[in-house]
């Protein structure tokens, strides 16, 4: 009997603002840069990418490259694209 793996796509559970916003918050608390990233890469995709593209006025294409492993993105691109989610960062003491 061969067990055949299926892949995981996290972007198939973050169907409400609610899960968005745990899984943002627990990837932001363990503090990795390049996770952090590929994170909204996924959120991205679960909105849907040419939605996220019309709101920031980025390209589509552009989008998928921004958020994959090893992407460099400017600081400015990111905060367009947590907008368009609706996410705000906020410094708390």
């Amino acid at each position: 009997m061969s067990n055949e793996l299926i892949p995981f796509d996290i972007a198939k559970y973050l169907d409400s603002d609610e899960a968005i916003a745990e899984y943002l918050s627990q990837v932001l608390e363990d503090g990795d840069n390049e996770e952090f990233l590929r994170a909204i890469g996924h959120i991205a995709k679960a909105k849907g990418m040419t939605q996220i593209a019309k709101e920031t006025g980025l390209g589509r294409e552009s989008l998928y490259k921004t958020f994959r492993a090893g992407a460099k993105p400017k600081f400015e691109t990111v905060i367009k694209v947590l907008n368009a989610f609706g996410i705000r960062l906020q410094a708390v003491a």
